[in-house]
């Protein structure tokens, strides 16, 4: 078999691009969105 060189595409589909989440604070994933709207409910209740 032959050794096969990383190339610039094979590079960034191992590393995702998400410089676009650069302006989001840690926490705010859906797990923690869904806990916040599931607090809030229970207190309207």
């Amino acid at each position: 078999m032959g050794s096969q060189a990383t190339t610039e595409d094979d590079a960034s589909e191992e590393t995702p691009d998400d410089r676009h989440l650069d302006g989001v604070a840690d926490g705010c994933g859906c797990t923690e969105i869904w806990e916040h709207l599931s607090e809030q409910r229970a207190a309207d209740d």
